[in-house]
């Protein structure tokens, strides 16, 4: 069963609601202004409402790109919100604050741990952001910036005002940020291997019982009709025994692409449970290596209100530095 948002007391009394744009929000397209405020409501049926035209922008219909501006009113009809989302709401995240890089009025910039998501979904009923606005009430518009796999440790920025989002994204997907991580592969990395440039497809691996797939990324030809040119930058911080450690700068921002392009050089990352090498994780186990290797080190923009350079580093995590510490040989040196 679900709820009707808007409803009184049954279905025969259910109204609209007019939604007033606040200045945060002027400018962002439609679909995401009426995502953001109907938190859990399917994503297909917020769009269905849109092409239907019950979703009216100052009485006219709007579509889903529409831009809304400070003081449109939004008509929203009344939606239904599944059980599941009911249960999430009488179970809210749990109030957490994470190690502060840099915070001001504009961003907030913290070291993400592992083995924390970064939002709920995918069976995860919260991550990162669900805590931080629990922690932080007052915040009423914390967004994230970018995002990080559950497993990987680092720096991730979170946007405290719609402007800052904005002009944060903008950096993001023009490729005017610098990201580089710190990944621990198995074997001796090539030090003349500087450049991977090989392009990823995205495809689901199926469920059992019809359940929905689990994401995948694997490396196709250029002529793959859903090839993304992908592009990593490798270089070599220290060898450690039968490890390396590398630096790896991301110049497109895929969903794995680390992952993906240094298993596909035959070098992959020590503890990644889809695209690792098994019998040696089993291994490393063991030894005390329990999550992938892989720590967003270092993250390079420009500042969202000032447009000063910001650089921030976040040292790696105790777990990760203990094992590089047990490999490192005596007669090791930074290359």
């Amino acid at each position: 069963m679900g709820s009707i948002i808007g409803a009184g007391a049954g279905l025969a009394k259910a109204e609209v609601k007019t939604l007033v744009v606040g200045e945060d929000c002027a400018g962002q397209r439609l679909d995401n202004f009426l995502l953001r405020e109907l938190k859990g409501v399917p994503k297909a049926h917020v769009y269905r409402i849109i092409r239907s035209g019950e979703v009216r922008v100052n009485k006219g219909r709007a579509a889903a790109d529409t831009r809304v501006e400070q003081g449109d009113l939004v008509r929203v009809p009344p939606v239904r919100l599944p059980g599941r989302v009911l249960d999430a709401a009488a179970r809210p995240a749990p109030a957490r604050e994470f190690p502060v890089l840099l915070e001001d009025e504009q961003l907030l910039a913290i070291d993400k741990p592992a083995g924390v998501a970064v939002h709920g979904g995918s069976g995860l009923s919260f991550g990162v952001i669900e805590q931080l606005r629990q922690a932080r009430p007052q915040a009423k518009r914390l967004e994230l910036v970018h995002r990080l796999d559950r497993e990987t440790s680092g720096v991730l920025l979170v946007a405290k005002r719609r402007s800052a989002l904005t002009r944060l994204q903008d950096q993001f997907r023009g490729r005017e940020t610098g990201k580089t991580y710190l990944a621990l592969v198995a074997g001796a990395w090539p030090a003349n291997k500087k450049v991977i440039d090989l392009p990823l497809h995205k495809y689901l691996v199926a469920g059992e019982d019809g359940a929905a797939g689990e994401r995948r990324v694997k490396v196709v030809d250029a002529g793959h009709p859903d090839a993304m040119r992908s592009i990593t930058l490798v270089k070599v911080a220290r060898r450690l025994g039968a490890f390396t450690l590398l630096e790896v700068t991301i110049k497109t921002g895929r969903t794995h692409q680390i992952r993906v392009h240094l298993a596909s050089q035959g070098h992959p990352i020590a503890g990644d449970d889809k695209y690792g090498d098994f019998e040696l994780n089993r291994s490393l186990q063991r030894q005390g290596l329990k999550r992938m290797f892989l720590h967003a080190w270092r993250l390079q923009f420009r500042h969202p209100a000032t447009g000063e350079p910001v650089a921030l580093e976040a040292p790696l995590p105790a777990d990760l530095q203990q094992f590089a510490d047990r490999h490192a040989q005596p007669t090791a040196t930074p290359v």
